[in-house]
């Protein structure tokens, strides 16, 4: 009897056969492993939108006030680099200006969503195990395109209406959840040509996020000059459809325009490539490994060098964008005491300027939290890719293995954080004409910040080592606690609820008096957290 492994190609349908066949059935299974992911990044992007309207509408009362801090922020290139440009003295245009970093987001979001579903899966050998089944070759691409593409029109639609709920007008409401879905769209595209370059899932996800920083610099350069260079960005298209501000509805149609290309270039790509493989051919390593490499932690050096430096470079620019803005923050909002008590109550201090410092590297901090979480989930992935098991089978203990990771964890974020303050102390300080004061001044205030992001390490570890499968829940924790930090500088909140988030209980610097109480209790937290994964990882089974 001959066998034959020939398929007769019919028509891409989602039905019973073609490259096409078996979507319906992956996007129920996505669906259903991202069923608190996906809902969790719709909501809170859709609904931050309009937390910020209403906090500005609070703080901005009268249309002088709205007057003078469009003024003010238009004369300030760090913050027009930072934010975008603002188009419109309008509470929409006004409330809108800072949350339109949430173009940036959702991109974020949709990128690590496909990649999710492509490339890991690819990576874990799943595909293939689905693909040997009748599911069609397009089927994965397509449910994930599907999936990801609904979160972000998800997003866009709860955001026009959130938007619309507060009272501001019905165009620019839609201009602006437009825009957001649109820039979520096209980033999930850009994803799936990414997932096809490399064979890896974190050289896809570098390339996708890669790209992403490259706009948001040409934006954030374009806006600051004469804004040629914005509109090579994505992100600068979605700032010009200027919501609220005489929308210029046009603007979406380059924004579709290349989700559709990107798409179809993604599809040409998945179809001219072996399952596994990508575009970019892996180079072989040596015959031996070097000396380096003789141990967990040169392995773990190897494998997180590259994601610790960019994180490094990023936050150095964010941090030079901070300093450059805060001293004109004092311009924009002395003259108003309801946002000079809000920043007084975050930040500690009655100066305008050492508060707004406190305030960014707080928000800088969880961000920093954010690489821990992803230094830390890096054992999650070796174990669930089968490497950590022959690792294990040497002469290497769990506890040497599993701290040569969550030494990248900890020392990740004081590295990065460091930098970015280094950043905003220099260039602050070379804006006040003390730079030899404000330097350490700034490093102070991102080191008594440490402790709380090893507290967010130390609940990744424990979800690890005690429950592997919900580790990725971490990011789910870290959102929350975002979300909550920027409502309860708002009185949204209750206090035991704000007293949650640990990046509020560090001492204000460099503004307040230094108060060790706090951060010997997030210390104390921090180590009991890391006490517990490590043992319930030291006593299961490896999945």
């Amino acid at each position: 009897m001959t066998l034959t492994t020939d398929r007769v190609t019919t028509a891409p349908v989602f039905g019973e056969s073609g490259d096409f066949a078996g979507t319906v059935q992956l996007l129920r299974l996505y669906l259903r492993r991202d069923r608190i992911v996906l809902p969790l990044w719709t909501l809170v992007i859709g609904l931050m939108p309009a937390f910020q309207v209403i906090s500005i509408k609070d703080l901005y009362n009268t249309q002088s006030a709205l007057d003078t801090l469009a003024g003010t922020t238009a004369a300030s290139p760090a913050l027009i680099a930072m934010y975008g440009p603002v188009f419109s003295s309008a509470l929409g245009s006004i409330g809108t200006w800072k949350a339109g970093a949430l173009y940036s987001m959702i991109a974020i979001a949709t990128v690590l969503t496909v990649i999710r579903h492509t490339r890991v899966e690819e990576e874990t050998g799943r595909a293939e195990l689905v693909g040997a089944t009748s599911i069609g070759r397009y089927a994965g691409l397509t449910a994930a395109l599907i999936m990801t593409c609904a979160g972000a029109l998800g997003a866009g639609l709860l955001c026009t209406v959130a938007l619309y709920a507060t009272d501001l007008p019905g165009a620019g409401s839609v201009a602006f959840g437009a825009a957001l879905a649109a820039s979520g769209i096209l980033w999930a595209a850009v994803a799936a040509v990414a997932a096809q370059v490399s064979a890896g899932a974190r050289v896809a996800r570098g390339i996708a996020l890669g790209t992403l920083g490259a706009a948001f610099a040409l934006r954030a350069v374009g806006d600051a000059g004469n804004g040629v260079l914005s509109w090579f960005s994505p992100i600068g298209w979605c700032l010009q459809i200027r919501p609220y501000a005489n929308e210029r509805w046009w603007v979406l149609l380059p924004l579709v325009a290349v989700a559709v290309l990107a798409t179809g270039i993604a599809y040409a790509l998945l179809g001219r490539r072996d399952l596994g493989s990508g575009l970019l051919a892996e180079r072989p390593g040596p015959a031996a490994a070097g000396p380096k490499l003789s141990g967990p932690l040169g392995l773990a050096w190897r494998l997180q060098r590259g994601t610790l430096l960019a994180w490094s470079i990023g936050f150095a620019l964010y941090g030079l964008l901070i300093g450059g803005a805060a001293n004109s923050i004092g311009d924009m909002f002395d003259s108003n005491p309801a946002i000079r008590d809000m920043f007084t109550r975050i930040g500690g201090s009655q100066q305008l300027q050492e508060s707004f410092i406190t305030y960014a590297i707080t928000m800088l901090a969880a961000a920093a939290a954010a690489y821990s979480i992803s230094a830390t989930l890096r054992l999650h992935d070796e174990e669930s890719s089968g490497r950590s098991e022959a690792t294990l089978s040497g002469a290497v203990g769990r506890t040497r293995y599993a701290l040569s990771h969550i030494g990248f964890a900890l020392l990740g974020p004081a590295v990065v954080l460091l930098v970015s303050s280094a950043a905003i102390g220099i260039v602050y300080g070379a804006s006040v004409g003390d730079p030899g004061t404000e330097l350490p001044r700034s490093l102070a205030a991102a080191a008594v910040q440490l402790p709380a992001i090893w507290v967010v390490t130390g609940i990744t570890m424990a979800l690890y080592g005690a429950a592997p499968r919900f580790a990725p829940v971490a990011w789910g924790v870290l959102s929350a606690m975002v979300v909550i930090f920027f409502l309860g500088s708002l009185d949204g909140l209750p206090q035991w609820m704000i007293d949650l988030v640990p990046f509020i209980h560090p001492p204000k610097l460099p503004g307040a008096q230094f108060q060790a109480q706090p951060v010997l209790w997030l210390l104390v937290i921090a180590v009991g957290l890391l006490s517990f994964g490590f043992t319930t990882f030291h006593r299961r089974d490896l999945r």
